[in-house]
């Protein structure tokens, strides 16, 4: 299995949480499984990331730990096919739970905080690309972009993404049987309200399935670059 022996090690349950909201959070995805028994760090520290202002965090779990006696019921095969997107076009050949991706760019191991917060604060440091907003009526979202500095000839997806920001888990087989588990802001569901050219400002418009809370994210086409992200409000 492709998991790091050493990951709990790593965890820190304390992760600085911002004095006030920014206006681009960094995206930190969390691919995790009920049934990898070195997901649990990362999992908690998911718990701080979703506490945080400047970060939105997504807990993305994933299918291919089923096989060994516990089906995830969080799970979804697309969010098998994200990870696997995002090892190619980082030039990798392997994935492995619990991983964390940052802003669609660097990847590190799931419960290693201080790698984590030190690429987090790199993203915040860094030039807006783009600024989105989002605003919710029911459950019709109204989506805006505006470009700051993107290169031209690139085409970016409008991904409206539906969370609970909280689930629970009686584990009773797998390597985590026996554990009562809870995760903090599960991805539901996934949308692409349209594509953007990166170049003039233009509006987006959604209809969400449920009234869970709601994240948009602007990314490069085909798993690249998180450019700007937003909470839905």
């Amino acid at each position: 299995m492709l998991r790091s022996a050493t990951a709990s090690a790593f965890v820190s349950l304390f992760l600085a949480v911002s004095a006030e909201a920014q206006d681009d959070p960094v995206v930190v995805e969390l691919f995790t499984s009920q049934g990898c028994s070195s997901c649990p760090p990362a999992d908690r520290i998911m718990h701080e990331l979703a506490k945080r202002d400047d970060v939105i965090g997504l807990a993305l779990h994933v299918d291919y730990w089923d096989y060994i006696g516990w089906k995830d019921e969080y799970a979804n095969p697309d969010h098998t096919v994200r990870q696997r997107a995002y090892a190619r076009e980082g030039g990798r050949t392997m994935i492995y739970t619990p991983q964390m991706v940052v802003n669609g760019q660097q990847d590190v191991v799931g419960a290693k905080s201080f790698e984590l917060n030190r690429l987090i604060d790199a993203h915040l440091t860094a030039a807006p690309q783009a600024e989105v907003s989002a605003t919710r009526t029911a459950n019709d979202v109204t989506v805006d972009v505006v470009p700051v500095e993107l290169a031209e000839g690139e085409t970016y997806d409008v991904r409206v993404v539906q969370y609970s920001p909280m689930r629970h888990a009686s584990i009773r087989r797998g390597e985590l049987a026996g554990h009562e588990l809870d995760y903090a802001n599960v991805v539901e569901n996934w949308q692409v309200a349209g594509h953007w050219d990166g170049q003039t400002p233009k509006s987006f418009t959604a209809s969400l399935s449920s009234d869970l809370p709601a994240v948009v994210l602007i990314q490069r086409t085909e798993h690249g670059a998180i450019v700007a992200a937003a909470r839905v409000e």
